[in-house]
């Protein structure tokens, strides 16, 4: 079990009228990731909700804006209980015995356009040996050809782009993955997060995406960036790509492009207690399963 705590601070200048939000920043709780602790702040005196998504269990906060400066702060500590499995022992599963919930995760998506690169999952993977390592070759496929570099992409920029411009930021490795995955029909969905370990010569402490893909009845975690640790990864939401699941969505206009998030992160560790430090794992680490509820 992994013991995390951390919090983000968002802040916005708003035009009259005003602008409606939905954010997605506070940890889904499922069973493998309980809430602890939590507390959110808004600097305005408006309306503020809360829905959870039956099936990820993410959790969207919505609001409406009034005009001046917004800022938005939360804070949570979460227990991780991942999973773990063996490598060669994890299969994948055939079409008809994917549940329903599962299926949109083979399909095309706006940024993942796994349609478009068949002949390549064929030749790169077709012949490979189904399962765990098959998707595991499909993973350091994507970090050997593609060169992390910040600022080398946008919010337009899709699998096929990264695949052409052989450089990109956590969510591009993640698109090209998934499209890879899905076009050799194997479920791969977009998650998005916050990284314990990531490297610090990278930047500061940022969102970080990454890929769960599923296999024998379980989504299973992988980081085709190579930048962070799966162990400290907590789970803020998951989607077919990174359009579901933006940190903040909004509906109106700013004054001017919202500074960058202020995030922390840190691992708690105390003797007797059964909380581990994150470290990079052999095995196969899952936190969900195919229908995952409290």
């Amino acid at each position: 079990m992994v013991r995390i705590q951390f919090a983000i601070d968002l802040q916005y200048e708003l035009n009259f009228p005003g602008a409606d939000f939905v954010f997605n920043i506070q940890a889904a709780q499922t069973t493998s990731q309980r809430l602890i602790s939590e507390t959110l702040q808004i600097s305005q005196q408006v309306p503020a909700t809360v829905q959870i998504d039956p099936d990820t269990r993410a959790r969207y906060l919505r609001l409406t804006g009034l005009a001046g400066p917004l800022q938005v702060k939360y804070q949570a500590t979460v227990d991780i209980d991942h999973y773990v499995g063996d490598p060669d022992q994890i299969a994948e599963t055939p079409i008809a015995e994917l549940p329903l919930s599962v299926l949109s995760y083979i399909y095309p998506s706006r940024y993942c356009q796994s349609d478009r690169l068949a002949v390549l999952a064929m030749n790169e993977f077709g012949l490979l040996p189904k399962g765990y390592r098959r998707v595991e070759g499909i993973r350091n496929w994507v970090n050997q050809h593609i060169t992390f570099r910040s600022n080398t992409s946008s919010s337009t920029t899709s699998a096929l782009d990264t695949l052409t411009d052989r450089v990109g930021v956590c969510r591009d490795f993640a698109h090209l993955m998934i499209a890879i995955c899905r076009a050799l029909n194997i479920p791969a969905r977009f998650a998005s997060g916050i990284d314990y370990g990531a490297d610090p010569t990278l930047g500061p402490t940022d969102f970080h995406a990454y890929v769960e893909v599923y296999l024998s009845g379980r989504w299973y975690l992988f980081d085709p960036s190579g930048t962070a640790i799966p162990m400290g990864f907590i789970r803020l939401g998951t989607g077919r790509d990174a359009a579901d699941v933006s940190y903040a969505t909004i509906f109106g206009s700013v004054v001017n492009p919202p500074p960058p998030p202020i995030i922390s992160i840190v691992a708690l560790s105390e003797p007797g207690m059964p909380w581990e430090m994150p470290r990079h794992r052999q095995e196969a680490l899952s936190t969900a399963a195919a229908v995952d509820v409290v």
